[in-house]
């Protein structure tokens, strides 16, 4: 079958790569606009562009798809364009675009996506965070035909992952990225051969994966430890979990709770040496923390930390 494949970041290029891969011709890349990126704030192509580049794939990189939104002209050239490239189906992944009815329907075969929950959980733009930071101990690929609404289309397949206790954001993003291109592979190998059956999501267990803000990254160690440990490990490697000491912002990338409790007030440090590490009482409970970063400095191991930034005795905000 012919692909039109549509993504962006590296979990989307990851799924380009294994099509490719597998023999699937693909006529057309639709990726987003670059984007300024790194200290100089240059330019820099999508991970699914440099891809798609590499392998002599033709690529679009429209603002908008929404012939009724800010860029009409735009997005008319983007639907004849569609219209005038043959295939068979279009496969998503992470684009960050909104697809319109107009784009739903122009593919013979529909529209698939690779979306990383086990839906109908988790659906929106960060699954891979919120599962984590909500202590879930499985997550997986759904591979979902589109429709309108979001996240909401019929499965087609779904492969289970459970969550290990040092998995965060950016290890559990590679595992699931895998998992996808292998699954949509299989998806369209299995659509070739008329295979390929849709179940409706069930009605119960719906939830949303709001998009990551900057300021959820600040912690308030009031909260439980488990609790302060599942968002260290979500927003790793973005946006960084912190807390403050005094003026300065120190960075937490990896933490687990540790045994034992505490009547010390929420924030303080109660042990910093590197066969502790750095321990901190919160609001139930006490966090270990075992990778820290200071201003202009490198993650490093909370032993190799405290050479540098002793904490003991101090107290986060």
């Amino acid at each position: 079958m012919k692909v039109i494949f549509a993504g962006t970041p590296e979990f989307a290029a990851t799924a380009l790569q294994a099509l490719h891969e597998a023999g699937f011709e693909i006529p057309l890349v639709l990726t987003q606009p670059d984007r300024p990126a790194g200290r100089g704030m240059q330019l820099q192509a999508s991970a699914v562009k440099q891809y798609a580049q590499k392998h002599g794939m033709a690529v679009a990189q429209p603002q908008s798809l929404r012939q009724d939104g800010k860029y009409p002209d735009i997005a008319r050239e983007v639907h004849n364009l569609l219209r005038a490239t043959p295939h068979d189906v279009m496969v998503v992944a992470a684009y960050g675009l909104i697809l319109p009815r107009s784009v739903l329907d122009i593919a013979p075969r529909g529209c698939i996506n690779i979306h990383a929950s086990l839906l109908p959980r988790w659906r929106g733009a960060a699954p891979i965070h919120r599962a984590i930071e909500a202590g879930d101990v499985e997550t997986g690929v759904t591979i979902m035909q589109m429709e309108e609404g979001l996240d909401t289309g019929p499965m087609l397949l779904i492969e289970r992952l459970p969550i290990e206790d040092d998995d965060t954001t950016a290890s559990l993003h590679d595992k699931l990225a895998v998992m996808g291109g292998r699954l949509i592979v299989q998806a369209l190998r299995k659509l070739e051969q008329g295979g390929l059956s849709a179940t409706p999501q069930p009605d119960a267990g719906v939830t949303y994966a709001a998009k990551i803000l900057k300021e959820e990254a600040a912690l308030d160690f009031s909260l439980p430890a488990a609790e302060l440990a599942c968002k260290i490990c979500a927003f790793n490697p973005f946006p960084g979990a912190h807390g403050n000491i005094g003026n300065v912002v120190i960075k937490l990338w990896r933490a687990r709770v540790a045994p034992g409790e505490t009547s010390a007030a929420p924030g303080t440090v109660l042990a910093a040496d590197e066969r502790e590490g750095v321990l901190i009482a919160c609001g139930s409970g006490v966090l270990r923390v075992e990778e820290l970063q200071k201003p202009g400095g490198k993650r490093l191991p909370a032993g190799e930390f405290l050479k540098g930034f002793p904490l003991a005795g101090q107290c986060f905000d």
